[in-house]
Formats: C-alpha cells, sequence, structure tokens
C-alpha cells in the first residue's frame, strides 16, 4: 500500500476545514457565546482570565508548543507581537498537548522556556485541548465554530474587534507571511 510521508498529510489536513458531518458540534454554552471575548479562562500562572479584557482590539490565537518543529516561529509571533501591541492588537497563546506531545512541560516549565529561550512577552494561558472530545477547551470549542480547528501546532486565527473569527492560518503559515499580516491588517482597519 502506498502511503502518503506524514508531512503532506498534515498540510492536507491543516488546509481541510472540519465539517460538521465528521465531528459533533461545540457544546451549547459555547455555541451560544457572541463573541470570543465572551470566554473566560486561566492564565499559565493559574489566574483567572477574561478574554473581554481584549475587545475592541484585534488577536491572534495560536496553540503553542515547546518540542515542535514550528516552535522557532516563537521568535516572529513576537516581533510581531511588539510591532503591533501599541495599535490594539494582542497574540494570545494557548500551549497543547495534542500533537506527538510536543507540549510535555509543566505551567511553570512552558513559562520558562518561553521566556528564555524566546522571550515571550505575549500572554500565554493554561495547558488546553484543542481536539474535538469532551475535555475540549471552551476556548477552541468557539474557534471550531469557524469550522477549523488545529491539524498541528501553531494554527493561527485573527481574531477581529468584536470577537468574531476573520481569518484562520495553518501552521506552515509563518508570522511574517504577507496573507497573515494582510489578514491582521483589515482586521485593524475595520
Amino acid at each position: 500500500m502506498n502511503r502518503l510521508p506524514l508531512a503532506l498529510a498534515v498540510a492536507v489536513l491543516a488546509l481541510s476545514p472540519i465539517s460538521s458531518a465528521q465531528a459533533p458540534a461545540p457544546p451549547a454554552d459555547v455555541r451560544a457565546l457572541k463573541s470570543f471575548y465572551d470566554l473566560k479562562t486561566t492564565t499559565i500562572d493559574g489566574k483567572p482570565a477574561d478574554l473581554g479584557q481584549y475587545r475592541g482590539s484585534v488577536s491572534l490565537v495560536v496553540n503553542v508548543a515547546s518540542k515542535c518543529g514550528f516552535t522557532p516561529q516563537y521568535t516572529g509571533l513576537e516581533k510581531l507581537y511588539r510591532d503591533l501591541k501599541g495599535k490594539g492588537f494582542n497574540i494570545l497563546g494557548f500551549p497543547s498537548n495534542d500533537f506527538a506531545g510536543q507540549e510535555p512541560g509543566t505551567a511553570e516549565e512552558i513559562q520558562q522556556f518561553c521566556k528564555l529561550n524566546y522571550d515571550v512577552t505575549f500572554p500565554i494561558f493554561e495547558k488546553v485541548v484543542t481536539r474535538l472530545d469532551k475535555s475540549q477547551s471552551p476556548v477552541y470549542g468557539y474557534l471550531w465554530r469557524s469550522g477549523y480547528l488545529p491539524a498541528w501546532n501553531f494554527a493561527k486565527y485573527v481574531i477581529s474587534k468584536d470577537g468574531q473569527v476573520a481569518a484562520f492560518f495553518p501552521s506552515r503559515i509563518t508570522p511574517d507571511d504577507p496573507a497573515l499580516r494582510g489578514a491582521i491588517e483589515k482586521a485593524l482597519a475595520q
């Protein structure tokens, strides 16, 4: 039997939206939300976090991991954050161990890794489950409404000022990609 290489299979999955026929709908409490900014979560420090604090700004939501081939994207994400944070822009990092166990660390280890290796200053939240199952984070339950879920680490969602998913980019799209930058700029202009 002829098999596709893993990289090609991941790329195909990363470009494919998830249809409602393939997976269950998000829980009713998530479906009822009108905005991403209506969600509450927890910071990497274990403190409650209200995503409403980002309402009125554009956010880039990224599922991050410390031991992934895409981990060097932290450099570009931090540069993007520093370039645009004064213009009503945020990056919100959500560590996830969903893909090949590439984020095995504790909250403290994740924080230390991000600070020491990439000098990350954008907000990082608690480790979450992005996949569709009973333990899926409400954050990713809401994002799934766009028809897309991460197929791997470092998938990116551009969230508009009113908390709607404005664009989705798979893992291979880097933070300096013109299409991603264009979607962010468009959302900032609205």
